[in-house]
């Protein structure tokens, strides 16, 4: 009469236990994913995010407060609009001097 006992087997609510098991897992992967984005919500107010450092494909995402700013490398290199504001010295201590010039002033090359 063993065959009787095993009735317990077809019980629809196990199959609900499982599928509960299953979905605690996926909620766990989630919140490990969650946890390790370096522009989590929990990090400090701003955050660099660079994506493929050094390739043509390079990616940065910035983050100031709840502002995001999304950058992509580009093909021209020193692109860019300006004018020349001074000359920065190394001292031999390590110290820097900027020297800003006037304009219209003259510039001295060093040779």
């Amino acid at each position: 009469m063993r065959f009787l006992d095993e009735h317990d087997n077809d019980d629809p609510l196990l199959s609900v236990v499982n599928l509960t098991d299953v979905f605690l897992v996926v909620i766990a992967v989630l919140l490990i994913i969650v946890v390790q984005n370096p522009l989590r919500l929990t990090t400090a107010k701003s955050a660099v995010l660079i994506e493929n450092p050094g390739q043509p494909d390079m990616k940065m995402t910035i983050k100031d407060g709840q502002e995001l700013k999304k950058y992509q490398a580009s093909s021209e290199i020193g692109a860019g609009q300006g004018t020349r504001a001074g000359i920065t010295y190394r001292l031999n201590d390590g110290r820097m001097i900027y020297v800003p010039e006037k304009e219209g002033e003259p510039v001295l090359q060093r040779n």
